[in-house]
């Protein structure tokens, strides 16, 4: 079995690569969209190849100018194969060993996903090809959408919310969110780096969001007290609620209701018809707020991922 990155001449062949469980997957029109605009890139995308055939096929995604895969985005591997678990294990081995890191694998499932004997077994052999590739893991994430229709929140009267043109004022705004946050991301983060290095990853991941960096907000008391951040972003998709975070010594009087109105309607306002997000599904504080400001559980978000 020969395991290596794909070529453009592999191309036709990547594209009879079909998945036919009830799971996400690279599909033939995704492929191609990806590898055009270079969220996904040949040397991403790995195969196990015998005799001449696709066996099994990897496919990571990353941001188009960035310099690393950040995410597992399909793992295929050929119904004929009798261990599929073992081959998808070798093919995801060889690739991690080529990155130096091991990215973690976002799988996308409806709700209700555990009692579907379908969506259940098509993660079951992923989940353990994995687990034995280092991605030891889990993590479940509700996927939340706004869409035209719902209530349209009103303006947050206690805050003023301010853009600012230095990333450094967000850098020392999210360092202090970051302290005793719930998300997962960024306790996971501070437990291999510093809160200030943590803090600047976050503001260079959300930079190179199709989001426009002038929409970020600081939000504030009246008498100018920093309690926390609102930044309404994108991605390929459409509109998203990048992030949004309360300093500690705000947290429990409500502002992230404010802060999520503001996202929410700063995308209205512009003419969204529909806002996605996501938050943990610990995350029980931040889950409340989605279901209180009229957003709607439409999926899951599995993520699989390495220790730090």
């Amino acid at each position: 079995m020969l395991f290596r990155p794909t070529v453009e001449s592999d191309l036709d062949r990547l594209l009879g690569c079909v998945v036919d469980e009830s799971i996400s997957w690279a599909h033939p029109d995704r492929l191609l969209t990806f590898l055009k605009d270079r969220q996904y890139r040949h040397e991403r995308v790995w195969i196990a190849e015998e005799n001449g055939e696709i066996r099994a096929r990897a496919v990571w995604w990353g941001f188009p100018d960035g310099d690393r895969p950040l995410a597992l985005d399909c793992l295929y591997v050929h119904p004929s194969v009798e261990d599929r678990v073992g081959l998808a294990t070798d093919l995801l081995r060889h690739a991690h060993e080529a990155y130096g890191e091991a990215p973690a694998y976002h799988v996308f499932l409806r709700t209700g996903w555990r009692d579907d004997p379908r969506s259940s077994d098509a993660i079951a052999w992923r989940q353990e090809a994995g687990q034995r590739a280092g991605l030891t893991e889990e993590l479940e994430r509700l996927r939340y959408q706004w869409t035209t229709g719902a209530p349209l929140p009103g303006p947050a009267d206690r805050l003023v919310l301010r853009p600012d043109p230095d990333d450094e004022a967000f850098v020392a705004a999210f360092r202090r969110v970051a302290v005793g946050s719930l998300d997962a991301h960024t306790r996971q983060a501070l437990t291999t780096m510093d809160g200030d290095a943590q803090a600047r990853a976050d503001v260079a991941d959300y930079r190179s969001m199709p989001g426009d960096r002038a929409w970020w907000r600081l939000a504030c008391t009246l008498d100018g007290d920093l309690v926390g951040v609102a930044l309404p972003s994108a991605n390929n998709q459409g509109p998203v609620v990048g992030y949004l975070g309360v300093v500690p010594e705000h947290r429990g009087h409500g502002y992230a209701d404010d802060l999520l109105a503001e996202i929410t309607r700063f995308h209205a306002e512009r003419g969204a018809a529909r806002i996605v997000a996501d938050t943990d599904v610990t995350n029980v504080p931040m889950a409340r707020a989605f279901d209180r400001a009229g957003y709607d559980i439409f999926a899951i978000r599995l993520v699989l991922s390495a220790q730090p």
